[in-house]
């Protein structure tokens, strides 16, 4: 059987491209703690995917999406990091979500591995 996991994190320019995957255990105020790293400052979520074959093979996809931190929080959906996270581009979320672009990578990883889980 295949099992397929996935992390994703938010990554800041100013904490050393931290916390990554670690952000939602990173700090007990981690909105305040970003916000006070600067506004405007440059950001990305990224998010890794792994797809391990019966075998043990494993398809690896990897995707960032790239913006900036607000000056403040906004908003009241969303869930960790994005009240403060301001993604290049408009109507980004249901698209080009850093899980939806690694999800879609995967897809195609499988696909070129010739998985059959990728049909």
């Amino acid at each position: 059987m295949w099992v397929v996991g996935e992390d994703a994190g938010i990554e800041v320019e100013a904490l050393g491209w931290g916390p990554g995957p670690r952000s939602a255990r990173w700090s007990d105020r981690p909105l305040d703690d970003v916000l006070a790293s600067g506004s405007g400052g440059l950001a990305r979520y990224r998010c890794t995917m792994v797809a391990i074959a019966p075998d043990g093979r494993e398809v690896v996809a990897d995707c960032t999406l790239d913006g900036s931190i607000a000056d403040r929080a906004r908003g009241d959906g969303g869930f960790g990091y994005d009240p403060i996270f301001v993604p290049d581009g408009d109507e980004w979320k249901s698209r080009n979500s850093a899980r939806a672009l690694a999800a879609a990578a995967l897809r195609e990883a499988l696909w070129a591995s010739g998985a059959p889980a990728a049909s």
